[in-house]
């Protein structure tokens, strides 16, 4: 569950495949951002059942709510994926000069932690996808974690391996589409889930 909504392309997701493509401060950003990550699933796993024991109506409130936007956001990305044109751009073309690691961490800080969707993502839908699971708290965090962590990871090695594919503005139609369909499963399953 944490890793199908950490893979709808956004900034921070962006720049950490461009910092991959340009092979600078990977480590770092990749940490930076799994770290981060894990913090606010934590949260959101932790605060958001007790919250609901407290305001019971703030559940299905948060289902109807989250499931809203992610069907909102499949729309925008099937949109994207059937009209959209654009290519990954990685200034690859400028001078292979590395720039210092605090300002490149800043910009990574300020992705993660003043988007509103990474607490939308994290702490409401995990949070609440995560009260259907009841005592098995721990694993669904555990998971979702453990995603946070692998996907990050491959994506700041494994964009190497893109850049070619990345390239082409028929790739990003796919993944706008893949990214689409993982939304609206996961709105559905918001909606009439048990």
């Amino acid at each position: 569950m944490g890793l199908s909504l950490i893979l709808a392309i956004g900034a921070q997701n962006a720049f950490v495949l461009k910092q991959g493509l340009r092979g600078q401060h990977v480590l770092a950003i990749v940490l930076t951002c799994a770290i981060s990550d894990a913090a606010l699933i934590l949260l959101g796993v932790t605060s958001f059942a007790s919250i609901s024991r407290l305001l019971p109506w703030l559940d299905p409130v948060m289902r109807m709510g989250g499931a809203a936007f992610l069907g909102w956001y499949g729309l925008r990305s099937a949109l994207s994926a059937l009209r959209s044109s654009e290519a990954l751009e990685t200034d690859l073309n400028r001078t292979r000069t590395a720039e210092p690691l605090w300002p490149v961490l800043l910009t990574c800080l300020a992705l993660t932690w003043l988007n509103p969707h990474v607490y939308l993502d994290t702490v409401v839908l995990l949070g609440t996808i995560s009260t259907q699971f009841d005592g098995q708290q721990t694993s669904f965090t555990a998971g979702a974690i453990t995603g946070s962590f692998v996907f990050f990871f491959a994506l700041g090695y494994g964009a190497a391996l893109l850049r070619p594919v990345f390239a082409s503005p028929l790739s990003w139609r796919v993944l706008e589409g893949l990214v689409a369909l993982i939304m609206w499963a996961i709105a559905a399953k918001l909606l009439f889930g048990s």
